[in-house]
This record gives structure tokens, sequence and C-alpha cells, in this order.
């Protein structure tokens, strides 16, 4: 039986957006991309052009797209985490499915509100929470409910941000500042929070949650560090130099990700005038940043087990690292290996998967891919079991977040 055609909004083009609309491209015959809203000419123009999209259906700015008559069957929202809220509602209301990037929002408040705007609307919601659609996860979780390592009792797992993508987006870029973005813990890791919850198979009962700004402050540059990197004297001993991250790559002919947030000039050229006038070639120690760069969350399900959860920007950027000890045996895994060691017969196995389920840079080790691949076929079919998590689930999530949160802030324990 063949599958009809989920026709596409994209709100946002930026590099969310087109990460989602690269399936379209590869399965045509799935899905289209029928129209865009992006204020940035560039991406805009750049997003239309791959997808064939006609003048009347390219905006500036997404109020446009949502004036119009229903355009298309499903609308993915991947604009700035503060520009989640208006438009979830608003095509909601107008009766598109809806992929929403995460985090749902940037306070417990907007949340629900989208949540009862899509539950009113009755229309299918995906968080994109790639982290549940990757082979490794899947795998993961088949093993886990398979009964080998007995009953799940506790759980730890590192997210290695990295310290130059710390640098990167949460020093110099979009999600440096808590006003402007979200707090860290919410921008980054709400993937890690839901994927802990979905491996538990259990809800948070209660959080405690510690961390903190300790690095990338005034008081921490170095003695005699210039304002700009290019013109530091102490730029070829900074492990946070802009000029190591973007133009030595760019030199190297490596202009994607995470170059191409600098400029849409991808030259040399291009590259150097942006780190000489734009904000990603500020001193790491000089920029209105406010969010963490390390963070710890304690949780106890409801179920009994726990879990500890740390997130730093001080390490080599890899993939999340998890530790599973069940009361028969335990797992550990890094996105391409799972290892388990059984208690009874004291044997170690290894599951290679063969590919690393790697970040960003990697379309989330297959995740990019696997949402899209279920949202297009729960919108086609109808199936919403196709979602893996569902809207109340992330709802319940993004909560235990902002529990957290509030925990880290204020030295309490918080009961969900």
């Amino acid at each position: 039986m063949n599958q009809k055609q989920v026709k596409f909004c994209i709100a946002g083009a930026g590099n969310r957006g087109q990460a989602y609309s690269q399936y379209v491209l590869d399965n045509p015959e799935l899905a289209k991309v029928v129209a865009v809203a992006e204020p940035r000419g560039h991406y805009r123009e750049k997003m239309a052009q791959m997808h064939g999209i006609t003048a009347e259906n390219v905006f500036s700015d997404w109020k446009q797209m949502a004036e119009k008559s229903k355009l298309a069957d499903a609308v993915i929202i991947s604009t700035q985490d503060e520009m989640h809220c208006e438009p979830a509602i608003a095509f909601a209301k107008k009766g598109y499915h809806i992929m929403l990037e995460k985090p749902m929002a940037q306070n417990k408040e907007d949340c629900q509100a989208i949540v009862a705007a899509v539950i009113e609307a009755d229309v299918i919601f995906a968080v994109c929470h790639v982290m549940r659609y990757t082979r490794y996860t899947r795998k993961l979780k088949e093993i886990l409910d398979s009964g080998i390592i007995g009953e799940v009792v506790s759980i730890q797992h590192l997210e290695p941000v990295g310290y130059w993508h710390q640098a990167h987006s949460f020093v110099r870029g979009n999600w440096r500042n808590e006003e402007e973005s979200s707090f860290m813990l919410l921008a980054k890791s709400c993937h890690d929070m839901d994927w802990l919850r979905h491996i538990a198979g259990s809800r948070c009962k209660k959080v405690s949650s510690f961390g903190n700004l300790k690095h990338f402050r005034k008081e921490c540059k170095p003695e005699g560090a210039a304002s700009r990197c290019l013109d530091c004297s102490c730029e070829t001993e900074c492990p946070y130099s802009a000029k190591k991250i973007y133009l030595d790559r760019a030199q190297q002919g490596n202009f994607g990700w995470p170059v191409d947030v600098l400029t849409t000039d991808l030259t040399i050229e291009g590259v150097t005038k942006a780190l000489q006038e734009g904000p990603y070639g500020r001193c790491a120690y000089e920029c209105d940043n406010d969010v963490v760069d390390h963070q710890v969350v304690n949780i106890l399900f409801e179920n009994g087990s726990t879990a500890v959860f740390t997130m730093t920007a001080f390490c080599q950027g890899s993939d999340r690292k998890t530790r599973i000890f069940g009361t028969r045996g335990q797992l550990y895994g890094d996105g391409s290996t799972i290892e388990h060691f059984d208690f009874l017969t004291n044997e170690t196995n290894v599951v290679e998967l063969g590919y690393s389920d790697g970040t960003i840079a990697s379309g989330h080790g297959g995740g990019d891919y696997g949402i899209m691949k279920s949202f297009v076929e729960a919108v086609a079919t109808g199936d919403r079991s196709k979602i893996l998590s569902g809207v109340q689930e992330t709802l319940k999530t993004h909560l235990s977040v902002f529990a957290a949160e509030e925990s880290r802030k204020t030295g309490q324990v918080i009961e969900l």
C-alpha cells in the first residue's frame, strides 16, 4: 500500500529547519515542502530553491504564512526558542499537524498553553526529542525491556557538550543568554531529561540540581588577552580561540557547521570579516553569556529508581555515555556500542551498531531522520503511536526540566 505524500510548511529555515527538510529531499515520494517562512533572505531563498517553492508561498514572517488558508498537512516549527509558543498555537488552530523543535517553550505556562491548543485542535504533535528515534536508543530500550539486566535500579548519564561547542553555542552564540534564549538545561539537555524518562520507563517524582557558570567569565580572562581573538596575543594558548574553532576549519576547506553559522559568505575572507566584526569573534571571557557551563541533576523516579545526569562543557565533544545498573546485570552505551555484563555468568557481551549516535553535526545519529520518518508516517496514516513522545509525556518531561532549574537556583529538592 502506497503512503500518501505529506505536504509541509517550514517556519524557520536555519540549521534545524534545513536538517529536517533533508528527509523530504531524500524521500520526495513521501513528503514535499510547499511553503517557507524565514526573516533572513539568504536562508529563505536557499530553502525555496532547494524545494522548488513557488514565490507566493515564500514568506519573511511565519505570521504571514499562518494568515493564509491552510497550505499543507503539517508544519515544522524551527524558529528560535523564544519564538515557539505563538506559532505553535496559531498553526494548531489552523489545523496543521505540528513538529516543534525542542524545547517546547521557555516557561511552564507557554508549554501548557501549547499543549492545550494541540489537544483542542486534535492535531498530531511531536517535539523534536530526536534521541528517542535513533537506532541506538531503540536497541538499548529493546535490551532493557527484555529483562536481561533485571529491574533498573540506577542510571548514570553524561552529556559531554565539548569545550568548543560550549564556546560556539553557549558563550558566543544564540543560546548564550537566558533572557534572549533559555537556560542551559532547557536549551541543550531537555533531550536528555526526556531520554532518561524513556529509558527508566517511569515518571520523574523528585529532582535536585547543582551547577553554575564557573569558567566563561571576565574574572577568568587571561592577563593581556584582547577583546577579539584575531587581535589577541594569547590566542595560540587559548583552547577557546575563535580562530582555532572557525578560521582554521575554513582554511582546511570545512565550511559546514559551525562555520556556516557565522556568515553567508563562505570564503576565507567572509569568515575572517565575521570574526573581526561579528559576535563569534569575541573573546570567550568577554561575552554577554550567563548560562551555566556545567550542571548535575539528580532524579528520583516514581518506580523508585534513580538517575544522575551530568552536563559539562569541559571535555572533548563526543557522544553521550550511559551506565545502567540493574538487579541482574549492567549496561554501558556510548551511542555506537552497547556492553552487557551479566551477574549470573560474569560474562560481557558487546553489541556493535557500527555507527555513532552522534551530535548535531551528524544529524544526532540518525535521530533527525528518524523523527521525520515517524512524523511523516503518523500524518500520512493517522497512526499517532509513531510519535514516541506524546503530548502529555512531553509536557511532563519539560516540567521536570523546569523543576531541576528551580532546584539549581533555590537549593531545594523539588517534588513534581
